[in-house]
């Protein structure tokens, strides 16, 4: 099946079956390996992008039922010239990521928090993380992290 996606702005031409998922999509056909194989069903995070700005589990929605929508994947956040975005550079100097497995996906629905509450609460914070795994046990550092940054972006 072929179809169009909008994938960090830039459109692409997908041809491949029509119930292959995002993810392995955004991987195997754009390169794009920011989001992560987790578990498969949705319940981790790990693959975690934007679809028009909401969180989206992506391995397992037909990468063909998003076209018309504009997906952001980890590498979409950075600037044009590679300057990492302020939710990176907070990431990285909490150091938030210890295995970093599902740093992606947290930093993509922390975005997706920021653009709509630009100052959340801590436990505004952890209720719209708790759907995302961390196994290492990261989230308070990861919790600093997004204080971090929307201070950063409050300036």
């Amino acid at each position: 099946m072929a179809f169009t996606l909008t994938v960090n702005g830039a459109t692409h031409s997908i041809d491949t079956d029509e119930d292959t998922p995002l993810l392995y999509v955004l991987r195997d056909e754009l390169g794009l390996h920011g989001a992560r194989y987790g578990c498969g069903v949705g319940q981790c995070g790990a693959c975690t992008v934007l679809s028009d700005g909401a969180p989206l589990r992506s391995c397992f929605v037909p990468a063909a039922s998003l076209s018309g929508r504009a997906i952001t994947t980890l590498e979409g956040l950075r600037a044009p010239d590679g300057t990492p975005h302020p939710l990176q550079r907070a990431f990285l100097a909490e150091q938030a990521g210890q295995c970093a497995y599902c740093i992606p996906g947290m930093i993509l629905a922390a975005e997706a928090l920021l653009r709509e509450k630009p100052a959340p609460s801590e436990a505004e914070i952890r209720t719209a993380l708790d759907a995302n795994l961390c196994r290492c046990g990261s989230h308070n550092r990861i919790v600093r992290a997004i204080q971090r940054a929307a201070a950063e972006r409050q300036r």
